[in-house]
């Protein structure tokens, strides 16, 4: 089965259009931050930046249930998944079965909502990292996030069934 997994910057609604389309599809929804080791979200939580050698286990363990997933009857995973690197990790051996879903937007649109957002750990001062991070997959499923959510999730579904 495939694991869908809806990829960008901190802020942009991943979560959110995530579970809409894990609903849709009648399949389980996953957050990728919920499997963080407890130092990634301290570091975080104090407002540094991640770096590769952080992200390193958190890959290793996101790509073990992506596996998983994808033995049973598949799933949804928000995910930053900013680095080709690190969708070659969460996909490797599996390359037909994950399907990428890039929510994309700009940076202004992004901050604004970030400013708007209250209790989670993710400060908006390291946005800009993430932007400075991100490489924009050239075979992912790329949907612009300045529309409203049921308009998103039907584009990613008429273009999951095409």
């Amino acid at each position: 089965m495939n694991v869908y997994v809806v990829m960008g910057v901190s802020g942009i609604g991943k979560t959110t259009i995530g579970k809409k389309l894990a609903e849709k599809l009648e399949i389980p929804f996953y957050d990728a931050d919920d499997y963080h080791p407890e130092a990634n979200v301290k570091k975080m939580s104090s407002g540094l930046a991640l770096n590769d050698e952080d992200r390193k286990e958190w890959l290793e363990i996101l790509a073990k249930n992506i596996k998983n997933w994808s033995e049973n009857k598949g799933a949804v995973l928000a995910c930053s998944a900013l680095k080709k690197t690190y969708r070659e990790s969460l996909s490797k051996g599996l390359k037909d079965q994950v399907v990428f879903v890039y929510l994309h937007a700009e940076y202004e649109l992004v901050f604004k909502r970030m400013k708007a957002r209250k209790g989670h750990y993710f400060k908006e001062s390291l946005l800009k990292s993430q932007f400075d991070t991100l490489e924009e997959p050239q075979s992912a499923i790329k949907v612009d996030v300045d529309q409203e959510i049921t308009e998103i999730v039907n584009e990613v579904l008429g273009k999951i069934k095409q």
